[in-house]
């Protein structure tokens, strides 16, 4: 990596308080003072486990890598308190199709996070995945608010905990790059953001990063701007699929996102290039190597790639800022991972209990890298401030955000590799001029996907 810059910004903690469009929440008592270290065990006990002495079970997720890893740690903690073991699957991005054969074959896991709405929606169609018992709908109640029990049921009946979320409207960039540039502040809205890229460019440093390689980033780039572009009504609409896909709502959105896509020398390796990155690389390729790029969008989760993969220092070498207002206001788009039963009894409901307490979640996010919409978990208990930061702001949002428009789409069309908005949105990078041929393609893989 080139040489670094220690210098701290003052405008660190508002750009991450900023990044849920809101003000005024400061950290809460001493929290600045005692970060986490990523060591907590969860010593103090808040909820009550049976004992499991002799049973095994397994849980999957679509985590790999440093996520894995840092989640395993609440897994361990589990195994402590029961005496059960726990085994762990990664499902990686075809979470639907893993999960779909494991169940028709007899042999589901135990307790599966599902990182799509639409995928709950369809495995409690199908009896799939089983109603919380009292226990932990008890720990439910008690630590989350109504918008995140919400997202976790359907018909009714609670069959879900979001004990991971992510904000997923932030842009991460490298300070060594903006500085060189002769960049002092970072850009607020589209035409600030493209023009920043040019000056990035023309300093002789490669502008965005994109993990195009994974089309779920891509999703995640359209959302923001269609959100902050066409308005949460719209939204919400095109979510549903109660305006199609040919909308020109779509089109303006699309036709914005050119603005960037169209113009390969501020993607880092071009479009083709940034097809054949992973999300992860697309991260290390900015903070790290001989010519690291200036910036990356994703969510909070970045930090954890930072931390594991990098020499970077938070609020040092990377900083991190708002997407910018294509609109009127910067979008607020967040997400999550719920966490399921598919197969039911003691141990499997014990551990959807813990994952919904306030000691499991105090554990996760002291690893650092996530943020959980539990309103129990102590700021202090944060590995860095911007996480720290943003989490605070993630829970004074309140109910008031935007769910992940693809997570929120049936599988087949917001949530599998090769078909339906990844793909779209992959021809898309490669073809930005094809504006209305995107538009045909999305709608005609959403009607039979919804239909379905």
């Amino acid at each position: 990596m080139r040489t670094t810059l220690r210098t701290r910004r003052a405008a660190i903690a508002l750009a991450a308080v900023g990044a849920l469009a809101l003000s005024g929440c400061g950290d809460d008592g001493g929290s600045e003072d005692k970060p986490g270290d990523g060591k907590d065990t969860g010593a103090a006990q808040t909820v009550e486990l049976p004992k499991l002495d002799g049973q095994t079970l397994e849980v999957s997720g679509v985590w790999s890598g440093p996520e894995e890893k840092n989640f395993r740690k609440v897994l361990e903690e589990f195994e402590k308190r029961t005496g059960a073991t726990v085994n762990y699957l990664s499902t990686g991005d075809n979470t639907a199709t893993v999960l779909g054969t494991r169940i028709e074959g007899g042999k589901p896991p135990n307790v599966s996070f599902l990182p799509q709405v639409g995928v709950l929606h369809q495995f409690a169609e199908r009896g799939w995945v089983k109603p919380l018992g009292k226990e932990a709908q008890a720990q439910l109640d008690k630590n989350f608010s109504k918008g995140w029990k919400d997202l976790g049921a359907y018909e009714g009946k609670q069959y879900g905990v979001y004990a991971k979320a992510a904000n997923k409207s932030l842009v991460w960039y490298n300070t060594e790059g903006f500085e060189t540039a002769g960049i002092t502040e970072p850009p607020t809205d589209w035409k600030g953001f493209v023009e920043t890229a040019q000056t990035l460019s023309d300093a002789g440093w490669p502008a965005v990063s994109i993990g195009g390689q994974d089309g779920w980033t891509l999703t995640d780039w359209f959302e923001n701007v269609y959100l902050s572009q066409a308005g949460p009504e719209k939204y919400d609409q095109l979510a549903k699929h109660e305006i199609k896909w040919t909308d020109p709502s779509v089109k303006e959105a699309l036709t914005t996102l050119a603005e960037l896509w169209g113009k390969d020398d501020l993607i880092q390796g071009g479009a083709d290039g940034a097809l054949r990155t992973e999300f992860p690389k697309s991260v290390t390729n900015t903070f790290s190597g001989d010519s690291p790029a200036a910036m990356v969008f994703e969510g909070d989760f970045v930090a954890a790639n930072i931390n594991a993969d990098t020499d970077a220092k938070l609020g040092e070498d990377a900083d991190v800022f708002k997407f910018p207002a294509v609109g009127d206001e910067s979008p607020v788009v967040s997400a999550g991972d719920v966490a399921t039963v598919l197969k039911d009894g003691e141990a499997s409901q014990a551990m959807i209990t813990w994952l919904a307490s306030k000691d499991a979640a105090e554990i996760w996010v002291n690893q650092g890298g996530i943020l959980s919409p539990n309103k129990s978990v102590d700021m202090a208990k944060y590995k860095d401030k911007i996480t720290r930061e943003i989490a605070q702001a993630l829970l004074d949002a309140g109910d008031d955000f935007r769910f992940d428009m693809s997570d929120q789409a049936p599988a087949a069309f917001g949530g599998t590799k090769g078909q339906g908005m990844w793909k779209g949105l992959q021809d898309f990078l490669k073809n930005p001029g094809d504006v209305e041929g995107l538009q045909q393609q999305l709608e005609s893989a959403a009607a039979k996907a919804y239909k379905g």
